[in-house]
């Protein structure tokens, strides 16, 4: 039996990104005891291209000094396929695992953590998913973790035996669904994680992890956060387009404390307080969502 479970990298076009990943990881001790996998998916257009190509080299010159596993796409696969395919052959051949995409940097701590919950949850079938990731919010516990329904996909494990039933099927879910599971899904009707579903169906997006939130929710498992977050994502910044209020929720800090043994939670629950506390944060994204949605239509007749 493996000690550590396999880190696996999804890449596109952001040299500097990754560069940055490795070099978190690298300041983890389970690192170097870990098999990496790198799923490199191909160029979408020309724009794209040389960006890709950049990236590719690095890795196989990277290759040639730290042995790991490169999976060169052929062609475009795009995140969500990427994704969806690279969990699936890589848990294939290994009963759990830790997931991360190019634009993530992690905590010292991260694989410590995550190995450690992915250990000890295992046999806990109500358990589904481990994330690293965590909002920008005050939490105030006196566990180092909590269990709410919600996935977060920014640095997250699962194991084989969960992952097997994920399937992206939009249809089904929209045919199927009452208003009160839409509403629970919807974190009380706080957020509107059901358009996502939607979008998928008309193909306005392609994504992959509202799905994976949408079976493990409809087998009423629960999912592990840390309380301070040991992912931050740095693709949000200045040029993102929410307001500072939303920026910050999701704008985690990296938690850099140094934790000898992380306080579990006592009961395999959903944490009220906490589940809570984020569905009033929600409340308020979707209010200034709406007073954005008001301010632009006003503008817009004042134009007419």
């Amino acid at each position: 039996m493996k000690k550590y479970s396999p880190v696996v990298i999804f890449s596109y076009n952001r040299i500097d990104n990754i560069k940055k990943l490795l070099k978190s990881l690298n300041r983890n001790f389970e690192f170097k005891k870990s098999d990496l996998f790198i799923f490199q998916d191909n160029y979408r257009n020309l724009d794209d291209k040389n960006k890709v190509i950049n990236v590719i080299n690095y890795l196989k010159k990277l290759r040639s000094k730290k042995q790991f596993n490169l999976v060169i796409r052929e062609k475009n696969f795009g995140l969500a396929k990427n994704i969806i395919q690279g969990v699936s052959q890589v848990l294939k051949k290994n009963s759990s695992a830790i997931f991360l995409e190019d634009d993530l940097i992690v905590s010292k701590n991260f694989l410590k953590f995550m190995n450690l919950n992915l250990i000890y949850y295992k046999n806990q079938k109500k358990v589904w998913h481990i994330s690293g990731w965590n909002y920008n919010l005050n939490f105030n516990l006196e566990e180092d973790a909590y269990f709410t329904r919600g996935m977060n996909c920014w640095g997250w494990g699962t194991w084989r035996d969960r992952w097997k039933y994920f399937e992206k099927k939009p249809n089904v879910i929209i045919k199927s669904w009452t208003k009160n599971k839409i509403f629970r899904f919807n974190f009380d009707n706080s957020i509107n994680f059901f358009s996502q579903i939607v979008r998928n169906q008309n193909n306005d997006i392609n994504t992959w992890a509202i799905f994976w939130y949408a079976v493990i929710f409809l087998r009423n498992g629960l999912c592990l956060n840390p309380v301070k977050s040991l992912v931050k994502n740095t693709g949000i910044g200045n040029s993102a387009t929410h307001t500072k209020f939303i920026k910050k929720i999701f704008n985690s800090k990296l938690n850099i404390s140094n934790i000898k043994k992380y306080k579990l939670p006592k009961e395999i629950n959903e944490n009220n307080f906490a589940y809570n506390l984020i569905v009033d944060n929600f409340s308020k994204i979707k209010k200034i969502n709406l007073w954005n949605k008001f301010l632009i239509k006003a503008k817009n007749l004042t134009r007419c």
